[in-house]
């Protein structure tokens, strides 16, 4: 991989990255989408002078399924709600379909916001806080309840046998004009050998 790139290995028991096309049940893409894995990344080290820009991601282990009922809430709580809030008044079940012991391999690499430039400090500084096991918080799969494990790449399998089309993936959203409604921005993910690369721009923005 290109010196430019950091990376981290990171595995877990379990895993959910929603595909948004599905409203009630939860149903997982069969990998992380860009912007899940930039999360596990900024949980890892953030800084405000750039963002994670994922370049690739390698698949360790089998994609393997499972579903789950788990009761949850329907809405949340205004802070300027009088009246008191019960949650077992406002909760339903639902189904998800969800990932079982995965691994993969993250590469990115730190793209400037407003003042340009080459941050190889901070590449060098996720680099030590990996090989240290610091975060900032815990990373997740996907879900807060997920937590995630992560570490230096070196030693890490091969990636899985796997060639697939996937057909768009969520690339991330869009927040450019700085208020609601937000814009899913798409891209079309193909699986070569193991690994999804992921493109410098979304090939589709969806409405």
């Amino acid at each position: 991989m290109n010196e430019r790139y950091v990376s981290v290995r990171v595995k877990g028991e379990f895993a959910l990255f929603t595909r948004p096309e599905n409203k009630v049940e939860r149903v997982s893409y069969p990998l992380p989408t860009p912007s899940a894995a930039r999360g596990v990344l900024e949980a890892i080290y953030w800084h405000p002078e750039f963002t994670w820009a994922i370049r690739e991601i390698h698949v360790l282990a089998p994609v393997r399924t499972f579903g789950i009922l788990r009761n949850e809430v329907n809405s949340k709580m205004s802070p300027g709600r009088a009246e008191p809030y019960y949650a077992d008044e406002d909760r339903s079940q639902r189904h998800s379909v969800c990932l079982r012991n995965v691994d993969y391999l993250i590469f990115a690499d730190a793209e400037p916001k407003a003042h340009g430039g080459d941050h190889a400090k901070y590449r060098d500084i996720f680099r030590r806080r990996v090989e240290k096991g610091q975060c900032y918080h815990r990373p997740a799969l996907g879900c807060r309840e997920f937590a995630a494990d992560f570490g230096p790449v070196e030693g890490a399998p091969e990636p899985v046998d796997w060639k697939e089309d996937l057909g768009l993936m969520l690339w991330d959203m869009d927040y450019s004009s700085g208020k609601p409604p937000y814009w899913p921005r798409f891209f079309e993910a193909r699986i070569e050998n193991g690994v999804l690369r992921v493109p410098r721009e979304p090939l589709a923005v969806l409405a």
